[in-house]
């Protein structure tokens, strides 16, 4: 279900990008950078955090960890993970496959600068083995995401 929604995600809006599906487990940074030849910081990983009422989304380079008063500052308030329950709840996909695409609910999108570290990175596409390849720009073009840096 996840993976369709984001395969409809990109047929309405990009149907130029491929979902990339392998046989194999991506659902951790690691396991994405080896299955797909890639240094981990080209991973882009989504991660769901509560601030304040707002559940967000902030997409960072893989290697990257929050920088919580970073956090703070740029959103007004401490941040919290969701839990392994309301991300599936929020966002319809499940942990290892959580992206910003085909969401259950509209959520906020944030990209780390982080990511512009890279040409090209690699966001999971709603399921534990598939991804897709794009610039950085694009995927915050795609997902309306409002570029912050809030990574150390």
């Amino acid at each position: 279900m996840s993976l369709e929604s984001v395969r409809q995600f990109f047929s309405d809006r990009a149907p130029d990008i491929e979902i990339i599906e392998l046989n194999q487990s991506t659902a951790t940074v690691a396991l994405a950078a080896a299955a797909h030849n890639v240094a981990p910081g080209q991973i882009a990983k989504t991660l769901s955090l509560k601030v304040k009422d707002a559940v967000i989304l902030v997409v960072a380079k893989g290697d990257a960890r929050l920088d919580n008063k970073k956090l703070k500052s740029t959103f007004g308030a401490k941040a919290r993970m969701l839990s392994t329950d309301e991300v599936v709840t929020w966002t319809g996909h499940p942990v290892g496959g959580v992206c910003p695409f085909g969401l259950e609910n509209p959520l906020a999108v944030y990209c780390d600068v982080s990511l512009k570290d890279y040409d090209e990175v690699l966001p999971a596409a709603g399921a534990i083995h598939s991804a897709v390849r794009l610039s950085p720009q694009r995927l915050a073009e795609l997902t309306d995401a409002e570029w912050v840096d809030v990574c150390q």
